[in-house]
């Protein structure tokens, strides 16, 4: 007769490597730590994937089996992989429906030094956005559209915020993100790098379609993005080469931060692509 496995052993709810990681959901321990939460077999995934980034990962029993191929790449890059309850992972997971796998990830941020030497052609600035579900989801749509860069200014929420990392749906980890770089900073950098600099307003003296009409678009280009309840403070207007609001053609009032910022961005890489001087956001 078969005899029945032995049960997993679980991590206790009471480990440190359990109170550590739920820590993580709050920005001070975050920034002491350098580390953040990664949670959903999408984003672990990701993580997984990227060079020394992962450090830890935490599944439920039956999501070990379900994502066995996760669990064993985790283990591949020298991850410390624990089974845990589904008690332990609600408590570690900032998510109403856990997914039954959060993992421990180091900061991935690059300087934005870098980011200037990379000789960027679209970049994404966020400043004063507050909300980290706009912050991410707008990380996503400049991932999406095939910008080189993304730059959170210091008014901005944090990048590492949960909220922020889920609604990025892994391009978190796609493409170099700056952070807490003063806007004046961000502004005067890509313009000596040659960048040419958006500010989105629907305010804006000029408009998206006639910008594309004139075909001025078609060089490297910086959108800034600003707060999604005021815009664009005017210093930060002054900035800019030119102040640009999407048109709205219907009778809706106006566009939210995420809907705006993917329609300027993905105006940028068609106009880019059309001058032969980006590569098409299909390519891998």
């Amino acid at each position: 007769m078969r005899m029945p496995s032995a049960s997993p052993e679980l991590i206790s709810p009471r480990s440190p490597r359990v109170a550590a990681a739920r820590r993580l959901a709050k920005r001070n321990f975050r920034g002491k730590e350098r580390l953040f939460l990664a949670e959903g077999p999408q984003a672990v995934r990701e993580a997984a994937g990227f060079e020394d980034t992962l450090v830890e990962l935490f599944a439920t029993v039956e999501a070990a089996e379900r994502y066995a191929d996760i669990i064993a790449e985790a283990r591949a890059v020298g991850a410390r992989v624990h089974l845990a309850s589904e008690q332990v992972i609600a408590d570690i997971s900032t998510t109403v429906t856990p997914q039954g796998l959060v993992g421990v990830c180091r900061f991935l941020d690059t300087s934005f030094e870098e980011i200037l030497a990379a000789r960027p052609r679209l970049v994404a600035v966020l400043a004063h956005v507050r909300d980290p579900g706009n912050a991410g989801t707008v990380l996503r749509c400049a991932d999406a559209a095939g910008a080189e860069a993304v730059v959170l200014t210091d008014a901005s929420v944090d990048l590492y915020n949960p909220k922020a990392v889920r609604a990025s749906v892994g391009s978190l980890f796609h493409l170099p993100v700056a952070v807490g770089v003063p806007v004046e900073r961000a502004v005067a950098g890509l313009k000596d790098a040659g960048v040419r600099i958006l500010a989105a307003d629907g305010a804006g003296e000029d408009d998206l379609d006639d910008e594309l009409d004139k075909g001025t678009m078609g060089g490297p280009t910086a959108w800034v993005f600003g707060n999604e309840a005021w815009g664009l403070p005017e210093e930060t207007r002054a900035l800019a080469d030119a102040v640009v609001r999407v048109p709205i053609h219907g009778k809706a009032e106006s566009l939210n931060l995420a809907t705006a910022a993917a329609v300027c961005l993905y105006a940028s890489a068609r106009a880019q692509r059309a001058s032969g001087g980006c590569r098409s956001v299909t390519e891998s």
